[in-house]
């Protein structure tokens, strides 16, 4: 069946049964990680979900636990607890904040975007391992070919901070993270993804004032969505659609579809190294 910028994570997810597999949603409190978490229980997943706050109103049909990226202690501990892991959508995030410091100095964009997603699949890995067949969704965003990762300086400790390029640096670096993964991955039956989801309003914009996102066109003056916006259940979709379309791995999709962009394997390789020296983690994964 094909599927496009219309679907929702309710089309994607018809007629598939996923009873017996164990999803891990992050970012699952709100916005489309809450619908995707909600299908993928509806499709007989048992979902685990990351979330900030676990005491408030969870996804329906979903065990909620403490997740704050920001916090590596806090992402061993989580995935310490999980056995069997077969879906992966790592899609908490964080956007346009103000400058903000975590740990040991690190830009707060770049630590739960990226690092914290690369720690918890690092230790996540025996699990996913075990599934024989397991399938990790980074979500991404429309970023460049070229989108720059300031190497030598990726928590804007030198200059001026800019929340933008903080964001967007992120956002290539979840693309270039799931190519390299499915790279090292595939010899043991994982596969990784990156999707740009599409416009969506939801409380990732929660560091934006209603005038900017006048000025930026996202809104009008009554607060009406721009028509390219999706809803949220449509904007859960591309996620959901890589986590379980057959052989899918290795490539970057947008509106249930695989696009031509494709991270540079250099690039990926060279970020994996930095990540891992960041975060204080082994470039190799677990052996087990």
């Amino acid at each position: 069946m094909t599927f496009d910028a219309s679907s929702t994570a309710a089309d994607v997810l018809a007629g598939i049964d996923l009873t017996g597999r164990t999803a891990v949603v992050t970012g699952a409190g709100s916005g489309i990680g809450r619908v995707c978490a909600e299908a993928l229980a509806r499709a007989g997943a048992t979902v685990v979900a990351g979330v900030r706050e676990p005491g408030a109103a969870g996804p329906a049909g979903v065990t909620a636990r403490r997740l704050d990226l920001a916090d590596l202690d806090q992402v061993a501990d989580f995935a310490a607890a999980m056995g069997t892991v077969d879906i992966l959508i790592a899609n908490a995030g964080v956007m346009a904040c103000p400058e903000t410091r975590v740990g040991p100095g690190r830009e707060l964009q770049f630590a739960v975007n990226h690092l914290g997603h690369f720690a918890l699949v690092h230790h996540l890995w025996p699990a996913l391992r075990r599934s024989g067949g397991a399938r990790v969704v980074a979500v991404s965003s429309n970023v460049r070919p070229d989108a720059p990762i300031r190497w030598d300086d990726p928590y804007f400790a030198s200059g001026p901070y800019d929340r933008w390029a903080a964001y967007g640096q992120s956002k290539a670096a979840n693309a270039l993270f799931a190519a390299h993964l499915d790279v090292l991955g595939r010899p043991h039956g994982v596969r990784a993804s990156s999707v740009h989801p599409g416009a969506i309003l939801t409380p990732l914009q929660r560091h934006l004032t209603r005038d900017e996102m006048v000025a930026a066109g996202w809104i009008d003056e009554d607060g009406r969505a721009a028509g390219y916006f999706k809803s949220v259940e449509q904007g859960a979709a591309t996620q959901l659609w890589a986590a379980v379309t057959p052989d899918l791995g290795g490539v970057h999709c947008a509106d249930c579809a695989v696009t031509p962009f494709r991270p540079d394997p250099a690039d990926a390789a060279r970020l994996w190294s930095l990540s891992a020296r960041l975060t204080g983690l082994p470039e190799e994964l677990p052996a087990g």
